[in-house]
C-alpha cells in the first residue's frame, strides 16, 4: 500500500498538460482578478468557511480557552489545501445559485410578456 503523503506530493508535483494549462491561466490573471476571486462575495460563504475551518481545528471557544494548535508543515499544507478546495466549491455553488436565480427571474419575466 502506498504512503498517503507520497500520493499528495505526486498530486501536487504532477506535470500533466491540464495542470500546466490551468497554472498558465492562473499566472496570466491580473492581481485584481485574483483578489476578486479569492474573496467571498457573501457573508454566508464566509461563515460556512469559518465554521469549516473551526471544525477542522476544534470547537473550543477562544474566549474561554487558551487554544494553541501545533502541527507540522505537511499537515498545515493539507489544511490549507482543504480550506482552498472548500472555498472554491462554495464559491462555485454560490455562483450557480445566483445564476439559477437570475435564470428563474428571466423565465418569469418572459412568461409575463407572453
Amino acid at each position: 500500500m502506498s504512503n498517503p503523503s507520497n500520493r499528495v506530493s505526486e498530486f501536487f508535483n504532477s506535470e500533466s498538460e491540464t495542470n500546466d494549462l490551468l497554472w498558465q491561466y492562473v499566472k496570466s490573471l491580473s492581481p485584481e482578478t485574483v483578489t476578486q476571486l479569492s474573496k467571498p462575495t457573501s457573508a454566508e460563504v464566509f461563515q460556512v468557511m469559518e465554521r469549516n475551518i473551526t471544525g477542522l481545528l476544534g470547537n473550543l471557544p477562544s474566549e474561554h480557552f487558551g487554544v494553541t494548535v501545533t502541527t507540522n508543515r505537511e499537515n498545515l499544507g493539507r489544511l490549507l489545501a482543504s480550506a482552498m478546495i472548500s472555498g472554491y466549491f462554495l464559491r462555485n455553488a454560490e455562483q450557480r445559485m445566483n445564476f439559477e436565480m437570475a435564470l428563474q427571474g428571466s423565465e418569469t419575466d418572459n412568461s409575463e410578456i407572453d
